[in-house]
């Protein structure tokens, strides 16, 4: 999923995160995904952080995205 979300265009990465509802869904897709891709102690708990704040880390890779051009502990 990850790899997906980096794929698409910087416009639709900031509307995926922007929205709420959907902001909640990609960051927990993404942030398991990384996890099992990369089975380390930081990527799980981001992914349990992700799931438990209800899209607050959502806002925090918004801006993360912004400028760095990632998110937070979540590289493709």
């Amino acid at each position: 999923m990850a790899k997906w979300f980096y794929k698409q265009s910087k416009l639709v990465q900031i509307i995926l995160l922007l929205i709420p509802g959907i902001n909640w869904f990609v960051e927990l897709a993404i942030r398991w995904s990384a996890f099992l891709s990369r089975p380390r102690l930081l990527t799980l708990v981001f992914a349990i952080l992700a799931t438990v704040t209800v899209g607050v880390i959502g806002w925090v890779d918004l801006v993360w995205l912004l400028l760095f051009n990632h998110l937070l502990f979540a590289k493709a």
